[in-house]
């Protein structure tokens, strides 16, 4: 299935935790890339390899003003994986299923 892929995807990008605190950092709302790295303690580099990382798949958005980039948190990817993961909420209300019988 597409969308077990693109979870999957996304999943694992999530379970980096640099990336996982530059989003964190991001919920304070949009920031300069020079603001992400100092605040996190990362090399230009390091910062800029997981921005990419998490840009290319949608978790943020990027906007340039004059020779500086800021990120912002891209609030459908998110909406798109809490729907998905929302699915799960609904298995404490399954009923078993009956043993198979041979």
């Amino acid at each position: 299935m597409k969308i077990n892929r693109r979870m999957s995807r996304a999943l694992k990008i999530l379970g980096n935790s640099i990336r996982l605190d530059i989003l964190s950092y991001l919920l304070g709302g949009e920031s300069c890339v020079c603001d992400i790295y100092d605040h996190l303690s990362l090399s230009q580099n390091l910062a800029s390899h997981h921005l990419a990382v998490l840009r290319g798949n949608d978790f943020i958005e990027a906007r340039k003003e004059g020779k500086w980039v800021y990120y912002s948190l891209n609030p459908s990817r998110f909406k798109e994986i809490e729907d998905f993961i929302g699915i799960f909420f609904a298995v404490k209300n399954m009923k078993a299923k009956p043993k198979c019988v041979k």
